[in-house]
């Protein structure tokens, strides 16, 4: 999946509480999930499939059970992107910094 997909799948705030409570709780089921939520079971499940797109949640049957568990990897992928685009960032405005403070004159 690519960035797009995860920063797309992140961008929900629905969807990130269901990823958080998987990280911080292990698997559940999508009648699990929707219990503290304000959502129904079926808008849980289309939540959970974008996550499932995204790559960032995977399901699996367990009898007439499905289970969902988090699939953090490419958050990781996601974390290095913005350390990286921020240490750009950062160069660009110390090189714009200087120049502005280097170009001008006391009086």
């Amino acid at each position: 999946m690519t960035l797009d997909g995860v920063f797309g799948a992140l961008a929900d705030p629905t969807r990130r509480a269901l990823l958080t409570t998987l990280l911080e709780q292990g698997a559940a089921t999508a009648t699990d999930l929707a219990q503290p939520l304000p959502i129904t079971r079926q808008a849980v499940v289309k939540h959970l499939q974008v996550l499932a797109h995204a790559d960032l949640a995977r399901c699996s049957r367990q009898g007439r059970e499905v289970r969902w568990s988090a699939h953090p990897a490419p958050l990781g992928d996601a974390a290095e992107w913005l350390v990286r685009t921020g240490a750009d960032w950062d160069r660009r405005l110390g090189r714009l910094q200087e120049a502005v403070s280097g170009g001008s004159t006391s009086a």
